[in-house]
């Protein structure tokens, strides 16, 4: 885990603020799906913490293979968030259709993180 260390702050972020009460008034409770945007940015933004601790931290190639566990591992953790909303917590509930914006989520965030990937890649390899 110390090769990926924004990965594991993301993660944990996410889970306390997953399993935190939320207040009665939400911010923003005004904006339309707000809740499903929020879910939609985190686990966009977790893919997104992946690549960059794989590929500038590390320094390693973007294989399709870390690609796809860029989609899986977020993926597993909003699965499971919404589980334990659902069973370990008084003050939340899970929502099938949380988990649909997380999964969506990680979906965009790899099709990022191969856009980011083919324009790092470029960048560096540029002659200079």
């Amino acid at each position: 885990m110390k090769k990926y260390p924004f990965t594991l702050t993301a993660s944990i972020a996410i889970t306390v603020l997953s399993l935190i009460p939320v207040p009665e008034e939400p911010p923003l409770a005004d904006v339309p799906l707000i809740d499903k945007w929020v879910h939609f940015v985190m686990y966009a933004a977790l893919s997104l913490t992946m690549w960059f601790d794989h590929a500038v931290l590390n320094k390693r190639n973007t294989s399709r293979t870390f690609l796809l566990l860029a989609f899986i591992y977020p993926t597993l953790l909003g699965g499971l968030m919404e589980l334990a909303q659902a069973y370990l917590t008084t003050c939340r509930s899970g929502d099938i259709i949380d988990f649909v914006a997380n999964t969506i989520g990680a979906f965009i965030g790899v099709i990022c993180c191969y856009l980011s990937n083919k324009l790092w890649t470029e960048k560096n390899s540029a002659p200079r």
